[in-house]
């Protein structure tokens, strides 16, 4: 996918390009490549992204590390406000306060929107935090020790004391 030249938007159709995507994304390790659209309207002051995708991913089990094929689908959209880059960015201090509202993704009105890495970006946001193979998961295998009352020594004066609170207890 190419960066699309963002005062080029002003001149197509509806200030809008669609994109057809079936290809591989670099960063994104797929068993398939990545299928879906994006589009791009320029409204102004602002660009308007709507994409759906979708492909096959292969993960690694939190519980089991067994590898297990995962559908990874998107169906998003956002919006990438246009404004002109700060000038003298250079002498600004190394540490400031940000307010919520410069919390948003900017580009500049005369610079390029690459969808390649919003798509990757998007895909990788919507990656499970938790990765399950499955409901039926057994989990890490466990070994069975001989010996299940063998104390560490380490933990020795723990378990004197515990010994010594059940006493009490009694």
């Amino acid at each position: 996918m190419e960066p699309i030249y963002i005062p080029h938007l002003l001149k197509a159709p509806n200030r809008t390009a669609d994109i057809i995507v079936d290809d591989s994304i670099s960063g994104l390790d797929t068993l398939v490549p990545v299928k879906g659209s994006i589009s791009v309207r320029h409204g102004g002051n602002f660009l308007e992204i709507i994409s759906t995708a979708e492909t096959i991913i292969t993960l690694v089990c939190d519980r089991c590390l067994q590898h297990y094929n995962y559908r990874l689908e998107i169906d998003t959209s956002e919006l990438i406000w246009l404004e002109s880059e700060l000038e003298n960015a250079e002498d600004l201090p190394s540490e400031r306060e940000v307010s919520l509202d410069d919390l948003s993704e900017t580009l500049p009105p005369n610079g390029h929107y690459n969808p390649e890495i919003w798509l990757f970006e998007q895909l990788s946001l919507a990656l499970p935090l938790r990765k399950i193979c499955g409901a039926d998961c057994p989990g890490a295998s466990v070994k069975a020790t001989s010996d299940e009352h063998h104390v560490d020594h380490r933990w020795s004066s723990l378990a004197a004391l515990k010994e010594q609170l059940n006493s009490n207890q009694d």
